[in-house]
């Protein structure tokens, strides 16, 4: 391979009197609030790190990218870059229309002359690059559940990067990494991808990969949006910065990426590799099952161990990058030290800890042995996850109208309340009606909207190591897994299922609202003349049909202490 050409690449900001210029004139133009995974798409197309790209795919770009991971001129290029809006403001677009595109503070950060304008088959787009039509898998979900149903495409003229006040210092563009390498020497480069906190198998894997390939080593976490649950990006810059010591100075840079992950598996890793080559890399090392998001809704994995692999030794060339393929590293007990799995002789004594005994010994304050990770990485990783007992966490009730939620979790805060330790808040449904959404109607999009409101306020509550107890219908899979991510950045989410039958839960219709939907007079009523989507792996579900509040309440008491959230 040839050595890497440091030239500046092209970025697609106007000078600072043009873009002046253009935010005076933009007043006038559509605007659209981007959200928080379009934010980091245009920041790295604005920069040049998913170059060959001049702004959001248009249709015909879209297409082949989905169907056989090249842009219309043959490039390749392996995930789709699309802007999706709602309907309501593509309707009032049409192509050959500049819009302005600002951050959620209304704050403009490029002009995009929209040239299509399309609605895409997604079921179709998930099979082709994901795989799979399989919600279980993180992007698949967003495409149907968050993502707007239009697409609009066309190029995009930067105005100026996104404000990011966090790690100001380890934020380089494409080209600032590029003058580095060059003002460094460095003409060989390894790119370390992670999304995760750096433990001492890390750190030997990638100094055998830089030493593999006589290069320097890049370390280049991803820090825009990873997998729902991951440990967020403030806590894991913490740990790579406490351990950067570790690495010689000499041959180790660390820079931060504000890349939104798709977890596309092997279509995912060539996207990171041209993306790394943008930023002046020659090598990219490649994991077993890179960026896999997990199992897929039959248990199984959604890609193979080594199918990313495969894929990017396929097109390495055209990539203009070389793999490093990962080595799974386990520790010899016998030689005291880190070694490949694969050289180690049948006998030895190995050790290792998977992601989730990690987590477990987190949550249950067990020590983690210093042959595992490094005690800084432990105590940052201490900091933002204390002992379950110690965290905020969320009971999410769901069931039928009348099928005693409220009473139940009545009872269950004032249970918690009686036992002290963490305030306790009952956000019931009723209850936020009135304080928190009065304004709102029943109609779907409204009751959606009602339960992410509740869902954003239990997360606070989370958060700031309080028990929140939310008690809504909440009739909707896809709703209801929304708030659980969102809980999860910051504790448990426990969904309790109030399994009451539709016919008891009539029979007690206290409110009459049965009779009124059973006559018509109450429109979109859960049970009666809308779905309501039965939870399908519930933390619990209770049967109230002749059982005790007392004892309902009891079985949730029960579930919270075998989880380690309480201390009974």
């Amino acid at each position: 391979m040839q050595l890497p050409n440091l030239a500046p690449i092209p970025e697609l900001y106007v000078s600072y009197e043009s873009a002046q210029k253009l935010k005076q004139e933009a007043g006038d133009l559509p605007s659209w609030d981007l959200t928080p995974r379009q934010i980091c798409d245009l920041e790295l197309l604005m920069n040049g790190g998913f170059y060959p790209l001049k702004g959001f795919l248009g249709r015909d770009d879209y297409e082949n990218v989905v169907e056989r991971m090249r842009l219309a001129d043959g490039t390749l290029w392996p995930i789709p870059i699309t802007l999706d809006v709602s309907e309501e403001f593509a309707a009032a677009i049409e192509p050959g229309q500049d819009i302005a595109l600002r951050d959620q503070e209304g704050v403009i950060l490029a002009i995009m002359s929209v040239s299509d304008k399309w609605v895409p088959d997604k079921r179709h787009e998930a099979e082709k690059v994901f795989g799979a039509d399989d919600v279980a898998h993180p992007a698949v979900n967003y495409l149907h559940h968050t993502a707007g149903p239009v697409y609009l495409g066309g190029p995009v003229t930067g105005i100026q990067p996104p404000v990011h006040y966090d790690f100001k210092a380890r934020r380089d563009t494409p080209n600032e990494l590029r003058a580095l390498f060059r003002k460094l020497g460095w003409r060989r480069v390894v790119a370390f991808q992670t999304r995760n906190p750096l433990h001492r198998a890390h750190q030997e894997l990638t100094f055998r990969a830089a030493r593999e390939a006589q290069a320097n080593l890049l370390i280049h976490p991803v820090v825009g949006m990873t997998k729902p649950g991951d440990v967020d990006h403030f806590t894991r810059v913490r740990c790579y910065e406490a351990v950067l010591d570790k690495y010689p100075a000499a041959t180790t840079t660390m820079s931060l990426l504000n890349l939104a992950m798709r977890m596309a598996g092997p279509r995912e890793a060539v996207w990171h590799g041209i993306i790394r080559r943008n930023h002046g890399c020659t090598h990219f090392i490649v994991g077993r099952d890179h960026a896999g998001p997990g199992k897929n809704s039959r248990g199984e994995d959604f890609y193979g161990p080594y199918d990313a692999q495969e894929l990017f030794r396929q097109h390495q060339d055209e990539i203009g990058i070389e793999m490093v393929p990962f080595k799974h590293m386990v520790y010899v007990q016998e030689r005291a030290q880190y070694e490949p799995a694969d050289e180690v002789e049948e006998g030895a004594t190995v050790l290792n800890i998977s992601g989730t005994e990690l987590r477990r010994r987190l949550s249950e304050g067990l020590e983690i042995p210093e042959w595992f990770s490094f005690p800084e990485v432990v105590e940052e990783l201490r900091r933002r996850y204390p002992a379950r007992h110690k965290q905020g966490f969320t009971v999410f009730f769901t069931g039928f109208s009348g099928s005693g939620k409220s009473t139940i979790a009545n009872a269950l805060m004032v249970k918690l309340m009686e036992m002290g330790g963490r305030p306790v808040t009952l956000l019931d449904g009723d209850i936020v009606r009135k304080n928190l959404s009065s304004e709102l109607g029943f109609s779907k999009e409204h009751r959606d909207l009602n339960i992410r409101r509740i869902g954003f306020v239990a997360a606070e509550i989370t958060k700031n190591g309080g028990i929140a107890i939310c008690a809504p219908i909440a009739p909707y899979a896809a709703t209801r897994r929304a708030v659980r991510e969102e809980i999860e950045q910051f504790g448990a989410f426990v969904e309790v299922h109030v399994a009451t039958s539709l016919e008891e839960c009539e029979r007690r219709d206290r409110k009459g609202l049965y009779k009124l939907a059973r006559e018509g007079k109450i429109k979109e009523f859960t049970g009666i003349s809308d779905p309501y989507d039965v939870p399908e792996n519930p933390e619990l579900r209770l049967d109230t049909e002749g059982v005790e509040v007392d004892h309902c309440a009891h079985q949730v008491i029960l579930k919270l202490e075998q989880m380690g959230l309480i201390k009974v």
